[in-house]
């Protein structure tokens, strides 16, 4: 069996991310046939993609797989998939809050969830960490309605909001139990709100933390560091040999500069995110909330009200999040929302290259 010749396939943007949205059941259920599959329609590996889906960038060459829940908490299972641009490989280590902002319309969208007259909400578990999350959306009479005037940077125009709320992961927000660890001579904080992020003051790297990505991905003494320190990172979080994956996500800052919380460069892993993930803004926001972590005297925290906004290369991203000091088992989440948009691109039928097509 080599999988089908052709197959449903929705490609919607999700936050500031682009990907091909499927049913489970139209996909092969063996994860070697179906990421064998989901390659040959993303057009990997190739660093232009140009036999596939793919836009030549991590974050448009994304996947969603969406199912009717297997858990009474949610109304549809959501797995995540990060295909490779350049490498053949699929990889489900870590949940992309981006494309959970379009995973509620989707499913609305093929009947897996009935839509309410005036706004829908979809529970949904995340099938790659098993978190949760309730998307919330406007669906006049009955059917998603896209168009809206939310803006978000790092998106042109405006859309309908997509309101996104995280109830407490069950991850511990400081996975090595640590407010602060010293990693590759470096200082930093290792969080985990719904994406592992290692927080690292970006003057102790040697850079401003306001570079523009590109001048980043190409300072080759910045890759080295970051790269030694992903990987002791990533054994003190509990990740194991992460050489190969995307998390933990490192994200450097800096002091704001337009009246936000902080100034952000988030690394997935090599490749410096022209914004920032959801989830990994959900981590960041929950780490300069934490008493004593690397953002102390680098963030501007307002005196009143949970919602911070993440400075970022394209803009800004606003999250609330409230956090508990006071629990037994070190600080925990509390809450944590943060406000998206989505939008239907096409919906139609995929063609895959043939399984004998030259893939190179």
């Amino acid at each position: 069996m080599t999988g089908p010749a052709s197959l449903r396939c929705m490609l919607m943007r999700g936050g500031t991310s682009k990907g091909a949205y499927f049913l489970a059941d139209d996909l092969p259920p063996e994860p070697a046939l179906r990421d064998d599959l989901l390659l040959r329609v993303m057009g990997s590996p190739d660093p232009r993609q140009i036999d596939g889906l793919g836009g030549a960038h991590p974050l448009t060459s994304k996947v969603a797989v969406v199912s009717p829940s297997a858990v009474p908490e949610a109304d549809v299972d959501y797995l995540f998939l990060q295909v490779a641009v350049d490498e053949p490989e699929v990889s489900r280590r870590q949940n992309c809050g981006n494309l959970l902002a379009g995973v509620g319309p989707f499913a609305v969208e093929r009947g897996l969830v009935q839509a309410g007259n005036d706004e829908t909400s979809v529970r949904i578990r995340m099938v790659n960490s098993g978190d949760l999350a309730t998307a919330t959306f406007p669906t006049p009479g009955g059917h998603v309605d896209y168009t809206g005037d939310t803006e978000i940077s790092g998106v042109p125009g405006s859309a309908s909001a997509v309101v996104v709320e995280f109830p407490p992961g069950k991850a511990e927000l400081l996975p090595t139990g640590n407010v602060r660890d010293t990693v590759a001579g470096i200082e930093v904080t290792c969080v985990d709100n719904g994406m592992p992020t290692v927080l690292i003051p970006a003057q102790a790297l040697r850079v401003t933390g306001y570079e523009d990505p590109k001048a980043l991905e190409t300072n080759r003494e910045l890759a080295a560091w970051l790269h030694e320190i992903r990987q002791e990172a990533g054994e003190l979080m509990g990740l194991g040999d992460v050489t190969g994956t995307t998390v933990p996500k490192l994200t450097l800052l800096a002091p704001p500069r337009h009246g936000g919380a902080v100034t952000t460069r988030t690394f997935i892993p090599v490749r410096c995110h022209t914004s920032i993930g959801v989830l990994g803004a959900a981590s960041v926001v929950a780490g300069l909330r934490i008493e004593g972590s690397v953002a102390h005297g680098i963030a501007a925290l307002p005196e009143r009200g949970d919602r911070l906004r993440i400075e970022h290369p394209s803009g800004f991203t606003d999250i609330e999040s409230d956090i508990d000091h006071t629990s037994d088992g070190g600080p925990r989440a509390r809450r944590t929302a943060v406000v998206r948009t989505a939008r239907k691109i096409f919906d139609g039928t995929v063609f895959p290259v043939p399984p004998t097509g030259g893939r190179s």
